[in-house]
């Protein structure tokens, strides 16, 4: 059976020496000073025409109207001695009041999602502006203003958890709603919440609640400081300014600002979210240290993450320099948490782009979101979830056990923030991240602007832009071209840019006065390669055509040889297929994996 996240937190004591440090490798290129952000379009400003992603948002979307209202605040009235109508949904969500970890999941955390899932109804409001939307979003939240008491707190195991959440939510609300009461809610949920929460950041494992079990000591303080910080932005107070910092992991942060990894041992998705609150401390207070604990940390992590771009097997974080990841491929299916991982990843490599402005962090999303993300099971509306991408040698896609677990919270957020992972602003700059179909409008020194974005990338290698305006202004274009574009073009309304050609893991900036129907045409060669596992299995790769990984379908376990995997064609189906001297090989992108068994990595001789 997958490892669980309460059997990884079960079992996962972080001793001395899972917390050994590593040296950042020399190998790794620096990032960039940091310099001005560049800021976030919002919502609205972006339309998506790719059905991968909008399906995605849809199907979520949809899952979380037709849940109950009873049934969304049943654990939450129950946990606060209220009385509790409606059905259970069940799984993690339930609260069973003698719940024991030994006993399965039911009731493991519950509405540990609920502040989520309100946070990303806000977010597709704020995207479509569909008044049911809004409408239960206000019913919710004075709802759930209604269950706010100290005795939430003390029924509840992970009461940092869901503290976190609720602010995400209500802050959401505030922003994208425009609930006038939400702030209001926040203060009432922050002087409730703070009477059961511990002083500072508490790891886990670490005892901080008298006359509780091990289960207590599995809460995640340290991921709190984002939300807390954004509170502050959005104008909630100076109380969430001096909380953030009052809740920054520094035990975690010291090293890593230092170039020391700490990483090994820990749990995966939560300490990746954690350095999210590194990035906002830094974009909040100004901390260099902060900043170069996130950078730091995310050179580790791209150090030991698989071709996908997941990281994390059995949802722990692992020594880059060890034979943990080879293991992992015959030693588990649970390779990467994906939804949760997915949107801490992405949130940390948005926070990264927009401060240091370096490709690779646009190259790092762009493999996760392919390769993991977008390939996900549906949420179903029983509350199946997919949780684990499986990079195993003999994998398959399938649902977690228990139904409403804590992905079933993420994955509704990360289908609506792809859109603001797309494109982003600075002073006279656009800078184009995902290459997505897609329309970008905004204004730029007070003229309106669309860019129009067609593409079949990552299937196709040309990618389309048409500008719009009626008032021609000066700015800069900028294309993300990825580490492995060899030989990128770049043509401006039908004649190639060819005296400064487009370098490999850079920006490509145009800068000019922009007209009405300016064409910009970005061809992105999709080379086929293979890329080892880690350079201490040199000989287990994995096949690449562009950003995709290209999964190999009924593996049979057979050696193949590198010759036969970089012959590989693709058919106009968007499929691919080879053969090797015994063998037939077959391969599809994560996207189309259905209930095919399928290998991630081949040994090649």
């Amino acid at each position: 059976m997958p490892t669980t996240r309460r059997q990884f937190l079960q079992s996962s004591s972080l001793s001395l020496a899972a917390l050994a440090t590593h040296r950042l490798s020399p190998l790794l290129p620096d990032l960039a000073t940091p310099q001005t952000p560049l800021k976030e379009f919002s919502y609205p400003d972006v339309t998506l025409h790719s059905p991968l992603h909008e399906d995605q948002l849809r199907t979520t979307h949809t899952v979380l109207m037709n849940l109950s209202e009873d049934s969304l605040l049943k654990p939450l009235r129950a946990m606060s001695g209220q009385p509790a109508p409606g059905e259970e949904l069940g799984g993690w969500y339930q609260y069973v009041p003698d719940f024991h970890f030994q006993h399965g999941d039911t009731g493991f955390a519950p509405a540990c999602p609920f502040g989520q899932w309100i946070s990303a109804l806000a977010r597709y409001y704020a995207t479509t502006q569909d008044p049911a939307t809004r409408e239960k979003v206000l019913r919710l939240n004075r709802l759930y203003a209604q269950t706010i008491t100290p005795d939430f707190y003390k029924n509840n195991r992970f009461p940092a958890y869901c503290y976190d959440k609720f602010v995400c939510g209500l802050i959401d609300s505030h922003t994208y709603v425009h609930d006038p009461d939400a702030l209001a809610i926040l203060n009432h949920t922050t002087d409730v919440a703070l009477t059961q929460l511990p002083e500072t950041a508490i790891e886990h494992d670490v005892s901080w609640r008298p006359g509780t079990d091990e289960l207590y000591t599995w809460d995640e303080s340290y991921t709190m400081s984002e939300n807390l910080f954004l509170a502050y932005q959005r104008g909630a107070g100076d109380r969430y300014k001096s909380l953030g910092r009052q809740y920054l992991d520094d035990i975690y942060y010291t090293p890593l600002s230092e170039g020391r990894s700490n990483l090994a041992g820990r749990h995966a998705y939560s300490h990746v979210n954690s350095l999210c609150s590194a990035m906002q401390a830094y974009l909040t207070l100004g901390s260099q240290k902060h900043f170069d604990a996130a950078k730091n940390g995310f050179d580790f992590l791209l150090a030991q993450s698989y071709a996908t771009g997941g990281w994390g097997p059995d949802e722990k974080l692992r020594a880059p320099d060890s034979d943990d990841l080879f293991d992992s491929l015959t030693k588990t299916h649970a390779s990467f948490e994906t939804p949760c991982g997915a949107y801490a990843h992405f949130k940390l490599t948005r926070y990264l782009f927009r401060v240091a402005g370096d490709s690779r962090f646009g190259d790092s999303m762009e493999r996760v979101m392919y390769n993991t993300i977008l390939g996900a099971k549906p949420l179903m509306p029983d509350g199946r979830t997919f949780y684990y991408a499986d990079n195993n040698f003999n994998a398959k896609k399938i649902y977690k056990e228990s139904v409403w677990p804590c992905c079933s919270g993420t994955m509704p957020q990360i289908a609506a923030d792809y859109r603001i992972s797309a494109y982003f602003r600075g002073p006279q700059r656009v800078a184009v991240n995902l290459y997505i179909p897609s329309t970008l409008k905004w204004i730029q020194d007070g003229s309106a602007y669309t860019l129009e974005q067609k593409t079949n990338y990552p299937f196709d290698s040309l990618i389309e832009f048409t500008l719009r305006t009626k008032n021609p202004k000066r700015f800069a274009l900028q294309f993300r071209i990825p580490n492995w574009a060899d030989n990128a073009s770049l043509s401006l309304n039908g004649r190639r840019l060819t005296d400064l050609p487009p370098t490999p893991g850079g920006l490509y900036s145009v800068a000019r006065e922009w007209r009405d129907d300016d064409r910009v045409e970005l061809e992105i060669p999709l080379r086929t390669r293979l890329e080892p596992l880690d350079k201490r299995h040199p000989n287990t790769v994995a096949l690449l055509h562009g950003p995709l990984v290209l999964f190999g379908i009924n593996p049979t376990g057979k050696p193949a040889t590198r010759q036969a995997l970089l012959s590989t064609q693709k058919s106009p189906a968007n499929t691919w297929q080879t053969h090797s001297d015994e063998d037939e090989l077959h391969f599809l992108p994560f996207t189309a994996i259905t209930d095919e068994r399928y290998t991630t990595y081949f040994n090649v001789s």
